[in-house]
């Protein structure tokens, strides 16, 4: 199993801390995020790890990882990003993940686990985190809700109450090489389009043509750093996580 992290866009919510490196980079009590995610990856059985970069691509030197570079960081999204692994998304199942995450190793690995051409990772408890980063969590949160048979039903819309909101994505993925290739067209069409092309968008878009979008639920805390807010409020997790991954 190979994983992709994607780290090529600016965070400039972080301010002057990103201004050196990105998100991925930050050192939070005493490791990176990425270091964070490399530790539970490979705990998690993931063989080979690269990185997409774009800003400040050469703060990835002497890195434990491949990397893929984006030239055309500053306009691309997520998915875009991403199409610069096309290699390695063509050729096998891969895990995708947020530069700006940090997880446990059993939700990486039950992800690579669960079968399915495309597998998202959910918070169901997503509730808590949304209320301690966010005064009005309902800014932040998008629609996220689960069919009978466990499978996504709607993702990344808008929602207006909380009790709409089965759970929150985490920005953790895997894509077996067909779910690639629809995530890929996807993209395609919505530029086409001048429809979304982040990635909820497109997984919803996914969903909307009648594909299969599967659902694991996390096995542990997880956290993201989009912001400023974010460091501090993100400790405990960060306490609890390291007990396991270093």
């Amino acid at each position: 199993m190979r994983a992709v992290i994607l780290s090529a866009g600016r965070g400039s919510r972080m301010g002057a801390r990103t201004a050196d490196r990105p998100k991925a980079l930050l050192e939070l009590a005493g490791h990176s995020l990425l270091d964070r995610q490399l530790a539970a990856l490979r705990q998690a059985g993931v063989e080979d790890v690269a990185v997409v970069t774009g800003w400040r691509a050469e703060a990835f030197a002497g890195q434990p990882v491949r990397r893929f570079h984006n030239p055309a960081w500053a306009s691309s999204t997520m998915v875009g990003s991403l199409a610069c692994a096309d290699d390695w998304l063509s050729s096998g199942p891969v895990v995708v993940s947020y530069g700006d995450i940090v997880f446990p190793p059993a939700t990486a690995r039950a992800l690579a686990r669960h079968p399915g051409e495309v597998v998202v990772a959910y918070d169901p408890d997503w509730l808590a985190q949304w209320s301690a980063r966010f005064e009005n969590p309902l800014e932040d949160a998008e629609s996220f809700r689960l069919g009978p048979d466990g499978t996504v039903a709607e993702i990344g819309g808008t929602a207006s109450s909380a009790g709409e909101v089965e759970g929150q994505y985490l920005g953790l993925l895997k894509l077996e090489p067909a779910g690639w290739q629809m995530l890929l067209a996807a993209l395609h069409a919505a530029v086409r389009l001048n429809r979304r092309q982040d990635t909820t968008g497109l997984l919803q878009d996914l969903v909307s043509r009648g594909r299969t979008v599967h659902g694991v639920p996390t096995a542990g805390p997880w956290f993201e750093f989009d912001r400023p807010g974010d460091i501090g409020a993100g400790d405990g997790v960060l306490t609890a996580l390291d007990r396991w991954l270093f």
